[in-house]
């Protein structure tokens, strides 16, 4: 979900039934224009080598344009977080319309999440750099982290109450382990990007699928408290 999306749903909760007239136009423009410049010099250069000079310098606006937008550097990647959190919840809602499957959705939700991250195997690397690095930014990416992590276990037990996921696990140790196979895959991929990584991530959701769907086996177990 790109950033234009982001701030527009932003404003329509905060109750504008208007359309963002042309200053507001040119204010989420100019945050996306930051906003994707920065992401492009990580990739490239690693976020502790990227200057606010730089992303300055790329996306043609003035140091005092970034700051209006973003407090520091790390601030762009929290709003990469909040894109994918934006993503995560349209899925956690979708779940209950039914119109899609439980390994639907789940699967659709790795697709969409994958899809920020694997335009580079440099800003995934330039992603864990940051945490790494970044007490701020390691603080900011954990605490939505946590929050994923209820969307998602709000997700497992709703396929839970439809019988197409095991009842003997906890929803949210579910959502944990999803979120250890996706950032695992990630981080793998990123190192050895042989192929696409959508690729990756369906023999990763196939392997995890066949772990967590409620089959005849698990109701048994349940049955006689194995």
């Amino acid at each position: 979900m790109a950033v234009r999306n982001v701030e527009s749903q932003s404003a329509h909760q905060l109750g504008s039934q208007e359309p963002p007239g042309r200053r507001e136009r040119r204010r989420v423009e100019t945050r996306e224009k930051i906003f994707r410049a920065a992401l492009k010099l990580f990739a490239e250069r690693g976020f502790l080598a990227t200057a606010v000079e730089d992303i300055t310098e790329a996306a043609d606006v003035g140091k005092g344009t970034f700051f209006n937008y973003f407090p520091t550097k790390g601030h762009i990647l929290e709003t990469l977080g909040e894109i994918q959190l934006a993503k995560l919840e349209a899925f956690a809602r979708r779940a209950d319309r039914r119109d899609l499957s439980i390994r639907q959705l789940l699967h659709g939700a790795a697709e969409a999440l994958a899809e920020e991250p694997g335009r580079s195997p440099g800003l995934v690397r330039s992603m864990l750099q940051a945490i790494v690095a970044n007490d701020a930014v390691r603080e900011g990416i954990g605490q939505k982290l946590e929050r994923g992590r209820r969307l998602l276990a709000a997700i497992f037990e709703t396929g839970q109450r439809r019988g197409e996921v095991r009842r003997d696990l906890q929803p949210m140790e579910l959502a944990r382990v999803f979120q250890q196979a996706f950032f695992g895959t990630l981080w793998v991929w990123s190192i050895y990007p042989s192929q696409p990584l959508a690729a990756w991530f369906g023999d990763i959701f196939t392997v995890f699928w066949s772990g967590i769907e409620d089959r005849p086996k698990h109701r048994r177990n349940r049955q006689y408290g194995a």
